[in-house]
């Protein structure tokens, strides 16, 4: 590990236990303060060491909570411009940004691999929504926490699933491929599946609901597609930037909806939490034992193991802005985004060794 990255963890548990005797003094203005420098800190420090790198962008996100619960009025509005208009270009940016990184043969996948393809999209639309409305209904959340939950589960996975899977010695070109064919059946199958399953917890507007995924999704991938097309290999900028650009576009708009819901959150924070663990758990257990039994290759298992398990809360956050509740429903996606980063690095860190000493042991 570099220097650099020894002395500011040596700061991070300096600032930590600076935290804890605060905390037992009782300054409560130097606790908000504290805790974000201490995460921010740690967040910059792990960079340096080889297993924890994969977390800096999580905990950066968990920095970024703690200063939306602190101090809420800064990320809520900025004279008579509210933040929470921001989410939808940000996606947009992000989507674009996503098809920049695909090709038309990334769909190829379905031809080549029907089988994992068919098995992985009917666990996506299956297990996901399915688990989070049961898990609504044993928690006995609020009618609009309850449809945010469903919500996370109707939605397609997103690029980080294909991060996890590339660590995790997995079936890259089947989680692209997955990635895109659910990104595609989204504008269809999220809302029917809302309609569904969490149309006695909130009224859905079906068609509405098709237009917002349509222009938040579809048509920004569309352009990204074009513009990697005629443009490949003449804008590497724009392949290096985009990656940070919608890493920082998530932790905003992750920072912007905590703070429109700090008080939801302050009051039933961690049954929501709770449920995250459990939501996400189960999507990678069921959609790996889903793919063992019907004997699919053990790199395919993982992947879609992955794919099942991490949703694009991003895309569910825009949909709760679009129909006017970012601050109820946009709070399962808020709070199961980070949490889907942490158990998705972990467990494709884990796979990733479990591979190496299978492969050394065969």
């Amino acid at each position: 590990m570099k220097l650099i990255y020894s002395y500011l963890l040596y700061i991070t548990g300096f600032l930590a236990l600076t935290t804890l005797l605060n905390f037992i003094i009782g300054y409560e203005f130097l606790t908000g303060p504290l805790i974000i420098l201490t995460l921010v800190f740690l967040a910059i420090g792990i960079r340096g060491h080889a297993f924890f790198k994969g977390f800096s962008f999580t905990v950066l996100i968990l920095a970024s909570v703690a200063a939306s619960l602190f101090y809420p009025v800064l990320f809520i509005q900025w004279g008579t411009f509210e933040l929470k208009d921001l989410i939808v270009p940000l996606l947009q940016l992000i989507m674009f940004g996503m098809g920049t990184a695909m090709h038309l043969k990334d769909f190829v996948g379905v031809i080549k691999m029907p089988k994992a393809v068919g098995i992985g999209i009917v666990c996506q639309f299956t297990i996901m929504p399915l688990v989070g409305t049961s898990i609504a209904y044993a928690f006995g959340f609020p009618p609009e926490i309850a449809a945010g939950i469903i919500l996370v589960g109707a939605s397609p996975s997103g690029l980080a699933s294909n991060v996890m899977s590339y660590i995790a010695k997995a079936n890259l070109a089947l989680s692209v491929t997955l990635t895109a064919c659910a990104t595609l059946l989204a504008p269809l199958m999220t809302p029917l599946l809302m309609e569904l399953l969490a149309g006695e917890f909130v009224p859905i507007d079906f068609w509405a609901m098709v237009w917002s995924i349509t222009k938040i999704v579809i048509l920004p991938i569309i352009a990204g597609l074009i513009f990697n097309h005629f443009f490949h290999g003449k804008a590497k900028w724009l392949d290096k930037s985009m990656p940070l650009v919608s890493m920082a576009g998530i932790a905003f708009i992750i920072t912007i909806i905590t703070a429109a819901g700090r008080d939801s959150i302050l009051a039933i924070g961690l049954a929501l939490v709770a449920a995250a663990i459990i939501h996400n758990s189960l999507g990678y257990l069921l959609g790996y034992w889903a793919c063992r039994l019907f004997r699919l290759p053990e790199q395919d298992c993982r992947t879609i193991a992955l794919e099942v398990g991490m949703q694009n809360g991003g895309l569910a956050s825009g949909i709760a802005l679009e129909m006017g509740k970012v601050a109820t429903v946009g709070l399962a996606p808020a709070i199961f985004g980070p949490w889907m980063n942490i158990s998705g690095s972990s467990l494709a860190t884990w796979w990733r060794e479990k591979s190496i000493k299978s492969e050394k042991g065969n």
